[in-house]
């Protein structure tokens, strides 16, 4: 959530900021200036008669001093009335705060200056390629051909349990699967200083409104229920281990000599996709439940763009050592997500398209989602409180590593070769039919 004070006094230079973004994004802040205006009136007003009544109150002693008990008495029944003024001004500053704050969370976060303009993908920079695409000497076959001739993945029989955009992972490719998360969590834990957590998988509205699902996104979710539907205890399905992750420090005043702080976590992730993508329809990019590795970092806002190079490298690292071709891009201020201000994906070569597919995003959100979970930090053991920056990248996506294996990997004669970095878990150098 943006902050609601500096909005006010940069109403116009904050639209004009998210209008980088979108027309709607900058709509989102229509008539935010009377709500604003009416903010600042009430708290002026009500400032001056607390003063008053400070000033009187004060007064009353010399009344009673002086033995002027009608004079005492008249002031009492003046500083009765001044009070349950002030009280009615507060009850409509507080209404008017808590309308603020509904608003302020619709707003999405400001783009970083370094963004680059535009409107969608189309516009976003490349900003290197690393490794080759693989030469075939024959036609390259989708990974739900090859996982399917391999007897690894099955989407009928998910159909079956669970309807579309669901799948089976059957022997080796559920091997693979696993071989991946132990891969990623090792990698990031011990060579880039991660902690690992495990988190749980349902959450509650609050933790997903402190990262900035709710209310936004709320038909992108699953959410359970017990008895009553309606009920407002019901638990969330989380989308992401972002949520759980960055909630875990929800509230919390930390050590500023601790930051940064860095966790890993593997969860599964369950999103309630709903439309048509074209031939993400198909295969494993878009399911409603998926694997991911997530990475995780509380730091001082000065600090973050540093470290979001730093995540960015840290995810990078897994398709280098799996010897994936894959490339790095920069979002356009259009195609950022509602509550990042920075965003790096990296694009995985999948051959049977002929095209790059995201397989993580990494992101700063600077003190956007801090706000708004309220997690802070104290540099020393009195000074004041101040919000950290958080962010998070995916380290990776596990099913869409999965997916560029079988596809950059496969072999003329319908096998697929295992990266080397999974051979020792994976028990064998390659996947073969039947």
């Amino acid at each position: 959530m943006l902050d609601g004070r500096y909005v006010a006094d940069h109403l116009e230079q904050v639209r004009a900021g998210l209008g980088r973004r979108s027309e709607d994004a900058a709509a989102s802040l229509d008539d935010a200036g009377e709500l604003f205006a009416r903010r600042r009136e009430l708290i002026r007003t009500t400032e001056t008669l607390q003063a008053r009544r400070n000033a009187e109150s004060q007064s009353m002693g010399q009344l009673a001093k002086a033995g002027d008990k009608a004079a005492l008495e008249a002031r009492r029944a003046e500083l009765k009335v001044l009070s349950d003024e002030i009280k009615l001004l507060e009850q409509q500053l507080a209404e008017v705060e808590r309308s603020v704050e509904e608003r302020l969370l619709g707003v999405p976060n400001l783009p970083h200056p370094s963004v680059p303009d535009g409107h969608g993908e189309a516009d976003n920079q490349v900003l290197r390629t690393w490794g080759e695409a693989p030469a075939f000497d024959f036609e390259p076959r989708p990974h739900w051909d090859v996982g399917a001739a391999l007897g690894i993945l099955d989407f009928a029989r998910a159909s079956r349990l669970s309807g579309a955009r669901f799948s089976v992972l059957f022997g080796q490719g559920a091997r693979l699967e696993r071989a991946l998360i132990s891969f990623m969590l090792d990698l990031h834990t011990r060579e880039h200083g991660y902690t690992e957590v495990y988190t749980p998988y349902l959450v509650r509205a609050e933790a997903l409104r402190g990262t900035g699902q709710l209310p936004k996104f709320e038909a992108d979710l699953f959410k359970t229920h017990r008895s009553d539907p309606d009920d407002p205890g019901a638990l969330y399905l989380i989308p992401t281990a972002e949520v759980p992750v960055t909630n875990l420090h929800a509230t919390e005043i930390l050590e500023g000599r601790a930051l940064p702080i860095a966790y890993v976590a593997y969860t599964p992730c369950f999103r309630s996709e709903a439309g048509s993508y074209g031939k993400d329809v198909r295969g494993l990019i878009r399911q409603h439940q998926f694997d991911k590795v997530e990475l995780v970092r509380f730091v001082q806002p000065e600090q973050a763009l540093e470290e979001l190079e730093r995540l960015t490298s840290h995810a990078e690292t897994v398709l280098q050592k799996l010897g994936l071709h894959y490339r790095v891009s920069a979002l356009c201020a259009g195609d950022l997500g509602f509550a990042s201000q920075k965003t790096y994906d990296l694009e995985v070569w999948l051959p049977s398209q002929g095209a790059f597919r995201e397989i993580s995003s990494c992101s700063s959100f600077g003190e956007f989602q801090a706000r708004r979970a309220q997690i802070r930090y104290r540099d020393e053991a009195k000074g004041r409180p101040k919000l950290v920056a958080t962010l998070n990248g995916s380290g990776l996506a596990v099913g869409r590593t999965l997916v560029a294996i079988l596809e950059q990997c496969q072999q003329a004669d319908g096998s697929v070769l295992i990266p080397e970095a999974l051979r020792d878990a994976m028990g064998t150098d390659r996947i073969v039919p039947g």
